[in-house]
């Protein structure tokens, strides 16, 4: 089978529209469709890698789809380290917040940074200064909890509005 730019560019193109299993099946079909050699040849001439290949080949004989580990991959939360962080982080900031003092919203707000939260986790809870996370993250895990570092204000009174007098006009 000849391969000209058009169908090289056709088979690129929908190659690249497809994930999964359904990208590695239509490798392996088309591979097939090339003949002998057809897997060194789809890798020089499509740029497609032989490995993918082979698992598409494997998935179209038994019939089954290889389930890829997408979710497996990356670095994991800083509970699935530490996991009593979160119980801890509220036992600190709970004797120190504050609801919303115009109870507008379910916001509560606390006197700690999460710098200041940080250095008391090590103090009062036992954690060493290597093993707990950075600043930033647990600054995120306090907006997740629901704490808002910010100076607590109190209930401010409403300005009273100047009474019309009989002079002014309505």
């Amino acid at each position: 089978m000849e391969l000209t730019e058009p169908v090289k560019a056709l088979l690129r193109e929908a190659a690249q529209v497809l994930t999964g299993s359904e990208r590695r099946r239509f490798l392996a079909r088309t591979v097939e469709e090339l003949g002998p050699g057809g897997q060194r040849r789809a890798e020089r001439e499509l740029g497609w890698s032989r490995v993918t290949i082979r698992k598409g080949q494997r998935e179209l004989a038994s019939g089954f789809a290889c389930v890829d580990g997408f979710a497996l991959r990356g670095r994991k939360r800083a509970e699935a380290h530490l996991p009593t962080l979160l119980a801890d982080l509220e036992a600190v900031v709970a004797g120190q917040s504050q609801a919303d003092p115009s109870f507008r919203t379910t916001r509560l707000y606390t006197r700690l940074t999460a710098a200041e939260v940080r250095r008391q986790l090590i103090a009062q809870q036992g954690y060493t200064d290597a093993e707990l996370p950075c600043v930033q993250t647990i600054g995120a895990k306090l907006n997740a909890l629901g704490y808002h570092p910010q100076a607590v204000a109190k209930s401010k009174p409403q300005k009273r509005s100047p009474r019309p007098t009989p002079s002014s006009p309505r």
